[in-house]
């Protein structure tokens, strides 16, 4: 069985499903989404649900509710592409039904590398290691991080490609707030891993952090990476800038790893690196060698850190420019705009805003969102969320 698309999607995440509905509010037709998984979940609210401030069941939502009206769910994961017949065959064993594409976007996520750090599969089912960036663990590490009450925690920022992985600070300044709050926090030996100079590498957000950094009583292991994790001797040991080993550690919120999905580097679409993104143009978001195929999401190489505000003006690159090539015209191009929500307690956040070069790139001109503020906390906590489902997934923002 075969069947023919206008435009295929590989991936029903924010990238996917807002895509394709904004190609639905531009009058495409003939478009499928290519995606397994069942529930579709608003991402990022893990760190709030791991913290204790939200329970994720509020934010799942059935995968065929918030596929748009005229787009085709196709329930499988993508097998293999083929670009010469212009081809996707569906099943993890290529074993499903074949469809053709005029347009192919791939955005599909991000998956675990799981063989990357020695130990850490051990230690994840042994129960001492937890993330929310892995959502099956996330209700895990909200158990791990309220039963906590003394004893040493590892958090550690993953290397890039990571689906927002500053936001580990999230959940890091959230479970402080709540141990300072109940009075253990001077019990707790709390490090923070991090590849990037300082905290994450950006300024001013940097310099706004280091306050709290010393307020908490954080070590900060700074161009450093998480190398092994022992799950006997209960240990995390660190290379980069400093080697070292982390002993008697009693939580590692150590995040794997990721890698693109591998069908995209056995399709010829890969950029050739280890993490085998799709490679595209970072600015048009068009493959680089392959026609009319697209990617952006967190498995595009387009030179800026993966974040959920980032997919917005990605979004709208790519349907504008498959607009311009259906009908012409110069069609847009992404300046590499992504943003970090960091909570620093539960009430107030900040907003680093900032270009692929690590520039400041503030949407709101006059403001400094780097300042953690009670309004950019409630926003991101309680609006964001209802904009997110009601108009983000619906092709209006």
């Amino acid at each position: 069985m075969s069947a023919a698309f206008d435009t295929v999607i590989i991936g029903a995440g924010n990238a996917g499903i807002s895509l394709a509905a904004r190609l639905r509010r531009d009058g495409r037709e003939d478009i499928a989404i290519v995606d397994p998984a069942p529930v579709h979940r608003y991402r990022p609210m893990l760190n709030y649900a791991a913290a204790g401030l939200a329970q994720m069941r509020r934010y799942e939502r059935a995968m065929t509710s918030v596929v748009p009206s005229g787009v085709q769910l196709l329930p499988h994961p993508a097998g293999r592409v083929d670009i010469d017949a212009r081809t996707v065959t569906l099943g993890p064993r290529e074993q499903g039904p074949t469809v053709n594409y005029e347009n192919l976007v791939v955005c599909p996520g991000l998956t675990p590398r799981w063989d990357a750090i020695p130990g850490l599969d051990k230690a994840y089912v042994a129960g001492w290691a937890a993330s929310a960036h892995v959502p099956e663990y996330a209700g895990r590490a909200c158990a791990a991080l309220v039963r906590l009450r003394e004893g040493s925690v590892v958090f550690s920022v993953p290397p890039e490609p990571a689906s927002c992985g500053g936001t580990v600070l999230k959940a890091m300044f959230l479970a402080c707030d709540r141990w300072r709050r109940e009075k253990v926090l001077d019990r707790i030996e709390v490090h923070l891993v991090t590849p990037f100079g300082g905290l994450l590498g950006l300024e001013p957000c940097d310099s706004h952090l280091l306050p709290l950094i010393r307020e908490y009583g954080i070590t900060v292991h700074e161009r450093s990476d998480v190398a092994a994790v022992d799950h006997h001797a209960r240990t995390v040991t660190l290379t980069g800038a400093v080697s070292t080993t982390i002993e008697h550690v009693d939580l590692a919120y150590v995040t794997p790893l990721s890698r693109a999905p591998e069908f995209i580097t056995r399709a010829g679409l890969s950029d050739g690196g280890e993490a085998g993104l799709v490679e595209v143009d970072p600015q048009r978001l068009s493959h680089a060698r392959a026609d009319s195929v697209w990617g952006l999401g967190d498995a595009a190489a387009a030179g800026t850190r993966p974040s959920g505000g980032a997919l917005r003006p990605q979004v709208a690159v790519v349907a504008d420019n498959l607009r311009a090539a259906r009908d012409g015209g110069p069609g847009s191009r992404y300046d590499g705009y992504t943003i970090i929500p960091i909570a620093v307690g539960r009430d107030r956040l900040m907003l680093a805003e900032h270009d692929r070069d690590g520039r400041p790139a503030p949407e709101i001109p006059g403001i400094d969102l780097t300042v953690p503020r009670r309004s950019t906390y409630a926003f991101d906590r309680y609006l964001q969320p209802v904009l997110y489902f009601r108009k983000l997934l619906r092709g209006r923002v």
